[in-house]
């Protein structure tokens, strides 16, 4: 007879070892045999669409048919995307210029890449912005970003020699002032809202679901950067729970601030969905997007849009007691 990992490689097709330390653990939390465990996993991806990654972080083992429908899967994310991105146009948002370039009416602040631009330029701008970020050109999840002071250098030309070294291929950016009330939750980053579009048949644009991202201990707010996620409410703009990171770590308040995120208010959050809402009609080829939203003191700005919107941080268990998902609130946009 074969044994348990053949089992699993062959029903699944997938990194097995991974699967199989992911059985192994759901087993020793439930009790429940690894076969069966298998066997259910493979039910929920034929059905839901659902990765191994997906059954244990939704803990899809504790739910019932009724509530597993309820989820965005990873099947049913890469289904969105295929149905609603042209892939001709992904270059847009995968690349940090062509984003500032396409919605400069709603990004407000200075930018400028280094490569192919004059050293008199680049100069000009480091001693405008003396604290500035340096983004990698594309990247996700805020790797490879540095801020940077022109005062931690012997002098600006070593500056310019680092930034303009082969490896790098850097878009500089002036530094976004958030709006008190945000900073003083957490003030080494820029914690911003990720709130999620849907443009229709009908090109009319529909708010999805939207979620905080606070940094915590670093001057990025990627929740797989060590940020952490609260879910808000999509019209009045509240956080609804607690803060949590990827190691499940819950924050009713931050931990360096001690600021409350739990039924915190984002001022100017009809003026977020309506900027949201006109930049989704910027670019129609490309209907399904996360929207990265700052809140400054002169209102909204957006920091990035995202073309493959991730699907995990918005349906976390401890964010769903009532062990529902968020799969109706796309579905109820699809029908209007």
């Amino acid at each position: 007879m074969p044994n348990f990992k053949y089992l699993v490689k062959r029903a699944l097709n997938m990194d097995y070892m991974a699967m199989v330390k992911k059985i192994n653990s759901i087993h020793k939390k439930t009790g429940k045999s690894r076969l069966a465990i298998l066997n259910d996993m493979r039910h929920c991806a034929i059905k839901y669409g659902a990765g191994y990654m997906d059954y244990d972080l939704f803990e899809m083992y504790n739910l019932t048919e009724e509530q597993r429908d309820t989820y965005i899967t990873r099947g049913r994310n890469n289904d969105l995307i295929k149905k609603y991105n042209n892939p001709n146009y992904n270059y847009i948002f995968n690349n940090k210029l062509e984003f500032n370039k396409y919605f400069k009416d709603f990004i407000k602040r200075d930018y400028i890449k280094v490569r192919g631009t004059s050293k008199d330029a680049l100069m000009a701008f480091m001693l405008k912005h003396q604290t500035f970020m340096a983004k990698p050109l594309t990247g996700t999840c805020g790797k490879g970003i540095e801020k940077i002071n022109i005062n931690d250098y012997e002098n600006i030309d070593d500056l310019y020699n680092y930034l303009t070294k082969e490896e790098h291929n850097f878009l500089l950016e002036e530094i976004i002032t958030q709006c008190e009330e945000v900073n003083s939750i957490y003030p080494q980053s820029i914690n911003t809202v990720r709130i999620v579009t849907i443009l229709d048949d009908a090109q009319i644009p529909h708010i999805i679901c939207a979620y905080f991202r606070i940094g915590n201990g670093k001057y990025v707010d990627n929740f797989n950067s060590g940020g952490m996620v609260a879910p808000v409410n999509e019209e009045t703009g509240e956080v609804l729970m607690a803060a949590i990171d990827k190691n499940k770590n819950l924050y009713t308040e931050h931990p360096t601030t001690h600021t409350r995120i739990k039924g915190f208010k984002f001022p100017n959050w009809n003026d977020a969905l309506e900027m949201v809402k006109k930049a989704a009609l910027i670019m129609p080829e490309v209907r399904y997007v996360g929207w990265d939203v700052c809140f400054s003191p002169s209102g909204p700005l957006l920091v990035e849009g995202n073309e493959y919107p991730g699907h995990d941080i918005y349906q976390l268990p401890e964010h769903t007691p009532n062990k529902q998902g968020i799969w109706p609130k796309f579905t109820k946009a699809f029908k209007k």
